[in-house]
């Protein structure tokens, strides 16, 4: 109890004590501003999470609302219904908002250095919902990275790649590298070369190459399909064929397409040359 006693005696001002601060309605003060502010914070930490659930379905069911822009804005609402909270939290245990208000003005030079690539993230992000180069289900490459975008929150964009592999993306590198949008356009062309042997009669090879194009659904009439010899090789006469199809059948098409022309070839006995190499021994005798 002395030691006690000894704490409570204790000035903290000029005739002023620990003790005379420590009353029952001190206590009682204390006690209710931690509850209401447990209480304000759970209640903004709820509605951050409806809000944004919120805007996230809005975007999903209308169709002038684009996604990207509903995830980015959703992301956004959460953390400024945060920081509000977190402003009325402090607001409740003593702190004045104009000094909070202007503490945070003074610092924001400092922080603002220090964190200049978040600040540019964060401006990167805006750029990215506000102009939409990308947006979330496109096929695209940015920074080397190739996959389909998931999302674009306020600092990075995430990709899933051809593997289903998570790829997280600076939004600053997304936005100042140059990006490929493989969906942006309905349709792609596809392209490949199928070489044949020079005794080949070139006429039939190309109607083989066109019949087996044509009888595919997929390929689009308009363009024609383009089918025309483009090169004279060592071991091989070359045709270059290009056609035009949906951009979501574009990778199956084109990996079906080389495996049905060779073996419409087979099947006619057209062959596809290949380098050889002929090796001869020669005897000491000889």
């Amino acid at each position: 109890m002395d030691y006690l006693d000894q704490i409570l005696s204790f000035e903290i001002a000029a005739g002023t004590t620990i003790g005379d601060v420590l009353t029952v309605d001190f206590l009682v003060g204390a006690t209710a501003s931690v509850f209401l502010a447990a209480f304000i914070f759970v209640v903004g930490f709820l509605v951050a999470g409806w809000i944004k659930r919120r805007i996230i379905r809005l975007s999903e069911r209308s169709r002038h609302f684009d996604k990207t822009m509903g995830s980015f804005l959703a992301n956004l609402a959460r953390y400024g219904i945060l920081a509000l909270t977190i402003i009325f939290v402090l607001q409740n245990f003593g702190f004045q908002t104009a000094s909070l208000v202007a503490l945070l003005g003074a610092a924001g030079l400092a922080i603002g250095l220090a964190l200049q690539g978040v600040l540019g993230g964060i401006a990167s992000g805006v750029m990215l919902v506000i102009f939409r180069p990308i947006r979330v289900g496109d096929f695209v490459e940015v920074n080397g990275h190739m996959g389909t975008v998931k999302g674009i929150s306020i600092f990075t964009t995430e990709l899933a790649t051809v593997d289903n592999v998570q790829v997280i993306v600076p939004n600053t590198n997304v936005w100042a590298n140059t990006i490929t949008n493989y969906s942006v356009y309905d349709t792609r062309r596809a392209e490949w070369q199928f070489g044949v042997s020079y005794g080949t009669n070139l006429a039939r090879a190309e109607q083989i190459i066109k019949d087996v194009i044509l009888s595919d659904p997929r390929s689009l009439k308009d363009p024609a399909p383009f089918i025309q010899v483009n090169n004279l090789g060592d071991f091989s006469v070359d045709f270059l064929v290009r056609v035009w199809v949906p951009a979501k059948e574009y990778f199956a098409y084109q990996a079906d397409m080389k495996r049905l022309v060779k073996e419409a070839f087979d099947e006619n006995d057209i062959d596809i040359p290949f380098p050889t190499r002929t090796v001869l021994n020669v005897s000491e005798d000889a």
